[in-house]
């Protein structure tokens, strides 16, 4: 015989059972992501491994037997615990008097500021993301909402706009600074935030219209106040949080520089020599001796990009350790013929000209060092010679032949002595990365040397190979390893479509896959604005369109 069935109420289990602890962990790992730290991880795995724990805690110091939870972050969730209770909420982050994120609605005006809040978002929608108070990612998405509602806007805003609006609340940025923008390029990567054209315009996406929308009506904003606001003065902007106004105009909390200017007799011409051309033995070393023996005051140091830059360097600095450095508008990348071989077989020959001419300088030199018979090189001789060929011509570089290393360091110690000449007399300021510098002076045969330069540490920074890249960046990147894609064709293509979604968009939109395969083909490249082909749309047509494996 069965057993009887016991019938009783059980009691419901919570949906979180640490509702606070998931709350503020959401906080912190959002707020991490729109200043681009990497702290983004480690709160994202805590989080993870805290959801999939059943059983309420008590404290965060009990929250140390769970995976990915260390003694700082332990201390981090007591600190805002005794926070929390001091401001006489809940004794326990597991009680059911705490609601979860799922039942918390929009914040009240008595609200403690420093208590994050959560509205659960409808499914398809902008996901659990809930951008916090006073953060870069919440001020930009209210100001491009105000920009879609206001009658006689465009429903998008420039960087130069959104920079302008900041810089009337913070004098401090400095209207078209172009330094990183961790809370927009947090925004892209979630689909919150779209860009488009050239300059770039940002816009909002659906899910991120969707956000914005409750964010205004989490702060009592209406859409007639939004849009239209009658009781602001004409003229005022409305008030724009200072933490987005610092992200926008510095990275991860570096305030933006002062500018830098260097007048006759204060500065001397420097050359820095890649790290890498000084380890090892042989003739990498030989190079430093030839530089040496030539009385070329250098340096070594790491570059991100290529292998020699000059820069001006500050004579009597405030700080001996520190002392000011503008890049000159020089770089040279020394290839000898066995390198030169081995980077266009792997790819790193095309890799390396795009870097360097997004490198911020315009007077470029390619240095073809001669090393041994060329034929017992990997490549012909006719292959290499087309490739140098290609630099110069197409990609627009000054090609230098050498013999040997003795003549590459001699052409080095020309170029130094000549920059020396060339700036001799003239008054050197910094400007920031993304600016061109003097119009007048940087293309074409001038005799007027570039005055207007970039930092090294922003040449520097701006050159990092593995930096955080967007989505349309990484686009680029993918179209430049189809064979025939240049540089110049991978931009013209992702000015047209930024993004691969976009791009597949488009096929999808097409009628037959001879429609498709077209579709690239009329898209204009390069200084001559000539058409892509229709060999190389048929390419990509086949490479994003095609389920089945490519043959």
């Amino acid at each position: 015989m069965a057993a009887p069935v016991r019938l009783g109420r059980k009691r419901p289990l919570p949906v979180c059972p640490n509702p606070l602890f998931v709350r503020w962990l959401t906080e912190w790992r959002d707020e991490a992501a729109s200043r681009g730290r990497r702290t983004q991880f480690v709160f994202q795995k805590a989080l993870r491994s805290l959801r999939r724990y059943p059983l309420p805690l008590r404290s965060g110091k009990e929250a140390k037997i769970l995976l990915h939870f260390g003694d700082g972050l332990c201390r981090m969730l007591d600190q805002r615990l005794k926070q929390h209770r001091s401001s006489g909420g809940d004794h326990a982050p597991g009680s059911s008097g705490a609601k979860s994120p799922a039942q918390e609605g929009p914040p009240a005006d008595v609200q403690d500021s420093a208590m994050p809040v959560l509205v659960q978002p409808k499914a398809g929608g902008s996901g659990s993301y809930w951008p916090a108070r006073n953060s870069g990612a919440r001020a930009a998405l209210l100001l491009l909402y105000r920009e879609h509602l206001h009658p006689s806007g465009h429903s998008f805003l420039t960087k130069e706009e959104l920079l302008q609006r900041c810089a009337q609340e913070t004098p401090g940025v400095a209207s078209g600074s172009a330094r990183p923008w961790p809370a927009l390029r947090s925004l892209l990567h979630r689909n919150l935030v779209l860009r488009t054209h050239q300059p770039a315009r940002y816009s909002l996406t659906p899910e991120g219209l969707e956000l914005a929308q409750k964010l205004a009506e989490s702060e009592g904003l209406s859409s007639l106040s939004v849009g239209i606001e009658p009781e602001e003065p004409p003229g005022e902007e409305p008030e724009v949080p200072r933490s987005f106004s610092a992200e926008l105009g510095a990275s991860e909390g570096n305030v933006q520089e002062p500018q830098l200017e260097l007048r006759p007799g204060e500065y001397r011409v420097l050359l820095c020599v890649d790290v890498g051309e000084t380890k090892g033995a042989g003739h990498r070393s030989e190079l430093i001796r030839q530089l040496q023996r030539l009385h070329v005051t250098h340096t070594v140091r790491k570059l991100h990009v290529g292998d020699f830059v000059w820069v001006a360097q500050e004579t009597r600095p405030r700080d001996p350790a520190t002392p000011g450095e503008l890049v000159l508008d020089h770089i040279v990348e020394r290839k000898r013929l066995d390198d030169l071989c081995s980077s266009i077989i792997d790819g790193r020959f095309r890799e390396q000209k795009f870097r360097l001419k997004r490198c911020g300088l315009g007077r470029r030199v390619y240095l073809v060092e001669q090393h041994g018979s060329v034929h017992n090189l990997s490549l012909p001789e006719n292959t290499l010679l087309q490739a140098v060929t290609n630099t110069q011509v197409i990609d627009g570089f000054f090609v230098k032949r050498t013999a040997d290393i003795k003549e590459s360091a001699a052409y080095l110690a020309l170029l130094t002595r000549g920059l020396e000449r060339l700036y001799q007399g003239h008054t050197l300021r910094s400007r920031p990365w993304g600016i061109p510098g003097d119009p007048e002076s940087g293309a074409g045969p001038s005799p007027k040397p570039l005055c207007s330069l970039l930092t090294f540490k922003d040449f520097n920074t701006g050159a990092i190979k593995n930096k955080a890249q967007s989505v349309r960046e990484v686009f680029a990147r993918q179209l430049v390893q189809v064979r025939g894609v240049s540089g110049e064709k991978a931009a013209a293509l992702v000015d047209r479509y930024s993004t691969p979604a976009s791009l597949l968009a488009a096929y999808d939109a097409c009628a037959t896959p001879k429609e498709q395969e077209m579709l690239l083909s009329t898209v204009k490249c390069g200084r001559l604005q000539r058409n892509l082909g229709p060999a190389l749309s048929r390419t990509l047509a086949q490479l994003y369109c095609s389920s089945s494996p490519l043959t």
